[in-house]
């Protein structure tokens, strides 16, 4: 499935998901990471990796796959944006008679 127009980032939607009043310190403390590491996540400037989304899951009652499956389809559409160069497909291997 390709999808047409830009994901959001799972920064974005974490984003949406704190408390008006939280700040990305407070969050970040919740979350046992530092706060650089969480505005760079919340900022859409580096993805979730693995161990976020087991934070993110147990701190927001989410599956850590949503996260991650979040941040693939993000990465996949950004990829699609920048030209892929010429590449041969491998061919099949040669089938021995036998």
């Amino acid at each position: 499935m390709i999808s047409t127009h830009n994901p959001s980032h799972p920064g974005e939607v974490l984003r949406t998901r704190l408390p008006d009043r939280m700040t990305v310190t407070d969050a970040a403390q919740a979350l046992k990471v530092s706060r650089v590491t969480l505005s760079k996540v919340l900022n859409a400037r580096c993805g979730v990796t693995a161990a976020m989304a087991l934070r993110l899951s147990a701190w927001l009652g989410t599956s850590p796959d949503l996260w991650l499956e979040m941040q693939t389809r993000w990465d996949l559409w950004q990829a699609r944006q920048r030209p892929l160069p010429n590449i041969t497909p491998l061919a099949p291997p040669a089938q021995e008679d036998g």
